[in-house]
C-alpha cells in the first residue's frame, strides 16, 4: 500500500516506541549486570534476555508487518497493547503516577489507532 493513514501511522510509532524502549531496558539490564550492580545475576540475564527479545519482536512487528501493512502485524501489536494497560493500572495503584499514567495513554493511543477503521481497512483491505 503506498498511502498509509494516519491510524497506521500512529501505530508504527507507538510499537516501535514499546520495542526500543524495552530493547534499552534490556540493554541497560545486561550494562549494570556486567557493571556487577546485579542482586541475582540469573534473574538479570533472565530480564535482560527477555527486555531483548520483546524489543526486537515488537520492532519486527512494526517495521516487518504494520509499516508494510501486513495484516499478520495487528494482532501482536493489539495484544501488547491490551497486557500494557492492567501494567499501566498496577503503576498507579503503586503510587508510581508519573510511570503508569503516560504508559495507559500510550497503551490507549496504540489501542485506538490500531482498531481505527482507516488502519483495518489498510490491513484487511476490501470486504
Amino acid at each position: 500500500m503506498s498511502k498509509r493513514p494516519l491510524s497506521l501511522v500512529v501505530a508504527v510509532v507507538v510499537v516501535a516506541l514499546e520495542g526500543l524502549v524495552a530493547v534499552g531496558l534490556g540493554g541497560y539490564v545486561v550494562v549494570e549486570t556486567l557493571r556487577g550492580a546485579a542482586g541475582d545475576v540469573t534473574t538479570a540475564i533472565a530480564e535482560a534476555v527477555f527486555g531483548l527479545l520483546i524489543g526486537a519482536g515488537l520492532l519486527w512487528v512494526a517495521w516487518g508487518g504494520l509499516l508494510r501493512a501486513e495484516r499478520w502485524g495487528r494482532a501482536p501489536a493489539v495484544l501488547t497493547q491490551i497486557f500494557m494497560i492492567p501494567v499501566s493500572v498496577t503503576l498507579i495503584q503503586s503510587d508510581q503516577p508519573q510511570l503508569g499514567i503516560p504508559l495507559l495513554v500510550v497503551a490507549l493511543v496504540g489501542l485506538v489507532s490500531l482498531l481505527a477503521p482507516p488502519t483495518t481497512h489498510a490491513l484487511i483491505g476490501e470486504d
